[in-house]
C-alpha cells in the first residue's frame, strides 16, 4: 500500500466524519443543575419543556451549548406557553450570551440577578407580563447589543439615566408598548452605537429633540411628544423607518424631511401638523409608505409628492383626515406600485381621475367624505385586485355600471350618501366576495333582483333612503353571515317574508359577550387597515363592529309580523316602525339579546305580550301609536318604559295599587329612534329624539312625531 494514496471509499468516510456534527454534547453539570431548577419551578414543566431529560444538549429544546465545554451559550424559549416567575438559577449560567423568553406569560419584576450574566449579548423578554422598572443591575451588561422588552404593559417608570451609556455596543433598544414615563434620557441622544430605537406606545413626553447618531429605525409613536419636527440631520443617509405618529407635534412639514436618502417608511399621522406642503417637496425614491393622515395639512396635494421611478414607488399613500383641497393630482395614477390610497375626510373636489384604472395593484381606495363630483370612472375595472372601494359622502352621480362585476374579489363597496340613480345591475351577481355593501342615501330605484343572493358572504347590507319599490323578496333573511340589514325609508310594499328565519347564524345565536350600553352598541364601525410587509406586500384587513339588527321602517309594508322574527335569540335591534302592519304581537321572551325594539306607527292590536323582565339588555322599547288594548303590567318589565305606549287609546297602565288607570296612557308621547348622523366609518344609527321629561323619575324619554315618521338607520363611513 502506498502512503498518501486514498481510495474513494476512504475519502468519503473522511468527508462524512468531518461534516457530521457531534450528536453527543453533554450539558455542563453545573449548567444542567441550573436549567433543571428553572424547569422545575414552572407551573407545568412536563407540558412546557418535556424534552429536557438526560444530559445530551442537542435533545434539550431551545438550548445551545458550546461544542467543547458543554456550557450553555443560548436559550430560545419563544412562544413556549411558559408562565410564573423566573427562577434565579437561570442567573448562574455565566457563559450565556443570548436569552430569548419572548411571547410567554412570565410575571413579577425583572430579575435583578440578570445583571450577573456579564457575557450576555442579546436579551429578549418581550410580550410577557413583567412589571416594575428596569433594575440598575442591568447597567453591568456592558457587552449587550440588543435589549428588547416590548409588550410588557406593566413595565414602566422613568427610563434610567444610564440607558444610553452602559454598553458601547448596544445597537437595538426596543421598549415599545410598555408604561415608561418622563422624557428621553439625554444619554440616548448621543449613543453612537444605537441604530434601532423603538419606544412606541409609552407615556413619554417633552419636546421632540434631535438625535445625534445615524439611526436606521426611530419609532416614537403613540406618546406625548410635542414641539416641532426636527430634521434628524445625523440620520440623513441611514434612516429607513421614521414613525412619530400619534403625538402632539405641531408646525409645518419641513422641507428637510425630503432629504432622507434611504427612507422607506414615513408615518407622521395623528399629530397637529398644519399649513401647506412645500410644492417642490420630493421624497426619497425608495419611499414605500407615506402616512400624513389625521393632521391639519391644507392646500392642494402637491404633484411632486407622487413622483416615482420605474423601479420603485409608493405602496401605501394615506393623506386622509386633513384639509387638502383642489383636485386629486393626476400624477397619483402613475404610482404603478400603489396598493392602498386613502384620501378621505378632506376638501377635495373635481372628478375621480379617469386613469385610476392604471393602478392595477390597488387593493384599497378610500375617497370618502370629500366633495368629488362626476361618476365612477369606467376604467376602475382595471383595478382587478381591489378589495375595498369606499366613495361615500361625496357628490357623485350616474348609474352603477354593469361592468363593475369585473371586480370579482371586492369585499367592501360603499357608495352611500351620493346621488347615484337607476337600478342595481343584475351583473353585480359576479361580485361574489362582497361582505359590506352600503348603497344608502342615494336615488336608486327598482326592485331587489336576484343579483344580491349571490353575495353569500354578506355581513352588512344597507339600501336605506332610496326609492326601491315592489315586494320584499322571499330570500331576504337567508344570508348565513348577515349582521345588519337596513331597507328603511324606501317604497317597499307587500308582506314581510314569512320564512323560518334559519338563514343567519348570527340572528339565531345569542351574543354572550360583555354587556355594553346601547349608546355604544348602536355605532357600527368599519375600520380598514393596511400594513406593508418587509417584502413590500400590503396586507388588507378590516374590522366590522355592528349591532345585529333588521330595519324595515318607513316603508309601506302590511300584513302580520311573521312569528319567526320574534324567535331570533341573537337579534339586538329590530325596527319595523312607520308601516301598515297589523295583527297581534307575539311574546318577546326568546329575543334574549334584544337591546332596541321599535314597532310604533302601525296598526298592531291585541294585548301587550307577557313578562319581558327577562330581557335584561332591552334599553329602548317603542310600541306607541298602534291599536293595543288591555292593561300593561308594571311588574313584568314594562315599568321602565313609561313613554313606550303613547297613542294607544284602549291601553291602560297598571298603577302601583295594581289597578288600571282610566283608559289613558301615562305618557302623551312615545319613544323612538331618530336620525343622528355620526362621523364614524360606515356608522349605523339607532337614533332617538328626546321628548318626554318625567320630573318624578328625572329621566329623558325618547319620542317621535306621528306625522314626521322620522325613523332612520343611517350608515356612512
Amino acid at each position: 500500500m502506498v502512503m498518501g494514496h486514498t481510495t474513494p471509499l476512504t475519502l468519503l468516510c473522511m468527508i462524512l466524519l468531518f461534516a457530521t456534527p457531534s450528536l453527543s454534547i453533554d450539558v455542563h453539570p453545573q449548567d444542567r443543575i441550573s436549567l433543571s431548577l428553572f424547569r422545575s419551578s414552572l407551573p407545568n414543566p412536563n407540558q412546557s419543556l418535556p424534552s429536557w431529560v438526560g444530559s445530551n444538549c442537542t435533545s434539550w429544546s431551545g438550548i445551545t451549548c458550546d461544542s467543547r465545554t458543554g456550557r450553555v451559550l443560548s436559550i430560545n424559549l419563544t412562544s413556549m406557553n411558559l408562565s410564573g416567575k423566573i427562577h434565579p438559577s437561570l442567573c448562574h449560567l455565566s457563559y450565556l450570551n443570548k436569552l430569548g423568553l419572548s411571547h410567554n406569560n412570565f410575571t413579577a419584576p425583572l430579575p435583578e440577578c440578570f445583571g450577573n450574566l456579564l457575557n450576555l449579548r442579546a436579551i429578549d423578554l418581550s410580550h410577557n407580563r413583567f412589571h416594575g422598572g428596569i433594575p440598575d443591575s442591568f447597567m453591568r451588561l456592558r457587552h449587550l447589543t440588543e435589549l428588547v422588552f416590548s409588550g410588557n404593559p406593566g413595565l414602566g417608570g422613568p427610563l434610567p439615566a444610564w440607558i444610553g451609556n452602559f454598553s458601547a455596543n448596544l445597537e437595538k433598544l426596543h421598549l415599545g408598548f410598555c408604561s415608561f414615563s418622563g422624557g428621553i434620557p439625554e444619554s440616548l441622544l448621543y449613543m453612537k452605537s444605537l441604530k434601532y430605537l423603538d419606544l412606541e406606545n409609552n407615556l413619554l413626553f417633552g419636546n421632540l429633540v434631535d438625535f445625534q447618531q445615524p439611526l436606521v429605525l426611530l419609532n416614537l409613536a403613540s406618546n406625548q411628544f410635542a414641539g416641532t419636527l426636527p430634521c434628524f440631520a445625523a440620520s440623513v443617509q441611514s434612516l429607513t423607518v421614521l414613525n412619530l405618529s400619534n403625538n402632539s407635534i405641531a408646525g409645518g412639514l419641513p422641507a428637510c424631511i425630503a432629504s432622507f436618502q434611504a427612507l422607506t417608511h414615513l408615518n407622521l399621522s395623528g399629530n397637529h401638523l398644519k399649513y401647506r406642503i412645500y410644492p417642490r417637496l420630493v421624497f426619497s425614491e425608495k419611499l414605500l409608505v407615506l402616512d400624513l393622515s389625521n393632521n391639519a395639512l391644507s392646500g392642494p396635494i402637491p404633484s411632486k409628492i407622487a413622483e416615482t421611478t420605474d423601479k420603485l414607488g409608493l405602496v401605501l399613500l394615506d393623506l386622509s383626515h386633513n384639509q387638502f383641497s383642489g383636485e386629486i393630482p393626476v400624477k397619483i395614477t402613475e404610482l404603478k406600485s400603489l396598493q392602498a390610497l386613502f384620501l378621505s375626510h378632506n376638501l377635495l373636489s373635481g372628478e375621480i381621475p379617469a386613469r385610476i384604472g392604471n393602478l392595477t395593484y390597488l387593493q384599497v381606495i378610500d375617497l370618502s367624505h370629500n366633495s368629488l363630483s362626476g361618476t365612477i370612472p369606467f376604467s376602475i375595472v382595471g383595478c382587478f385586485q381591489l378589495y375595498a372601494l369606499i366613495l361615500n359622502n361625496n357628490n357623485l352621480s350616474g348609474v352603477i355600471q354593469p361592468e363593475f362585476d369585473a371586480l370579482d374579489i371586492l369585499r367592501i363597496l360603499d357608495i352611500s350618501n351620493n346621488r347615484f340613480s337607476g337600478a342595481i345591475p343584475l351583473t353585480l351577481a359576479g361580485c361574489k366576495s362582497l361582505e359590506i355593501v352600503d348603497f344608502s342615501s342615494n336615488e336608486l330605484s327598482g326592485s331587489l333582483n336576484d343579483a344580491i343572493t349571490k353575495w353569500t358572504n354578506l355581513r352588512y347590507l344597507s339600501l336605506a333612503q332610496n326609492k326601491f319599490s315592489e315586494n320584499l323578496p322571499s330570500w331576504l333573511f337567508t344570508f348565513n353571515a348577515i349582521e345588519m340589514m337596513d331597507f328603511s325609508h324606501n317604497k317597499f310594499t307587500g308582506f314581510i317574508p314569512d320564512i323560518n328565519f334559519k338563514g343567519s347564524l348570527i340572528f339565531n345565536t345569542r351574543n354572550v359577550t360583555v354587556k355594553e350600553p346601547l349608546v355604544a352598541a348602536r355605532k357600527v364601525q368599519l375600520r380598514v387597515s393596511a400594513v406593508v410587509s418587509d417584502s413590500n406586500q400590503l396586507s388588507f384587513t378590516y374590522d366590522l363592529s355592528s349591532m345585529v339588527g333588521i330595519d324595515l321602517s318607513s316603508n309601506s309594508l302590511h300584513g302580520e309580523i311573521p312569528r319567526g322574527l320574534f324567535g331570533l335569540s341573537g337579534l339586538e335591534y329590530l325596527n319595523l316602525s312607520c308601516n301598515f302592519l297589523y295583527g297581534q304581537l307575539p311574546g318577546l321572551q326568546k329575543m334574549q339579546s334584544l337591546k332596541a325594539l321599535d314597532l310604533s306607527h302601525n296598526s298592531l292590536s291585541g294585548h301587550i305580550p307577557g313578562n319581558i323582565s327577562i330581557l335584561q339588555d332591552l334599553s329602548i322599547l317603542n310600541l306607541s301609536y298602534n291599536c293595543f288594548s288591555g292593561c300593561v303590567p308594571q311588574k313584568q318589565g314594562y315599568g321602565r318604559f313609561p313613554g313606550a305606549f303613547a297613542g294607544n287609546p284602549d291601553l291602560c297602565m297598571e298603577s302601583s295599587s295594581g289597578l288600571c288607570d282610566d283608559g289613558r296612557t301615562q305618557s302623551a308621547q312615545g319613544s323612538t329612534f331618530r336620525e343622528d348622523r355620526m362621523d364614524d366609518p360606515i356608522s349605523v344609527g339607532i337614533f332617538f329624539i328626546s321628548a318626554f321629561v318625567s320630573f318624578d323619575f328625572g329621566v329623558v324619554v325618547l319620542f317621535c312625531s306621528a306625522r314626521a315618521r322620522n325613523y332612520i338607520l343611517q350608515t356612512k363611513v
